[in-house]
């Protein structure tokens, strides 16, 4: 699923910097959590595409890009999305 996730977002947004993590085993007993993980991911991406987009903006094309994983399996996305520049965390030198 990580995998999937950053294949789509790379396609989708040529960030110049993206993490995707997989927490699942943070939220062992919790809702949406199965075994085997790959239910609750954190990802931090930075791309020109968001710039002068609000922070929901964001978040709704990120998540019409992963639909299909949000509606399949995937229980949990927390987003840190940036324009470069703009503190989020960038790609290095």
């Amino acid at each position: 699923m990580k995998d999937v996730i950053t294949e789509k977002l790379t396609r989708a947004f040529a960030p110049e910097s993206l993490e995707v993590a997989d927490e699942s085993h943070l939220h062992a007993g919790h809702a949406g959590h199965r075994p085997g993980g790959e239910t609750h991911f954190r990802l931090h991406i930075v791309s020109e595409a968001f710039r002068g987009k609000t922070r929901l903006e964001r978040h709704r094309t990120i998540n019409a890009a992963l639909a299909e994983e949000l509606a399949g399996g995937i229980h949990a996305l927390a987003i840190h999305a940036s324009a470069p520049g703009e503190g989020g965390r960038s790609a290095g030198p």
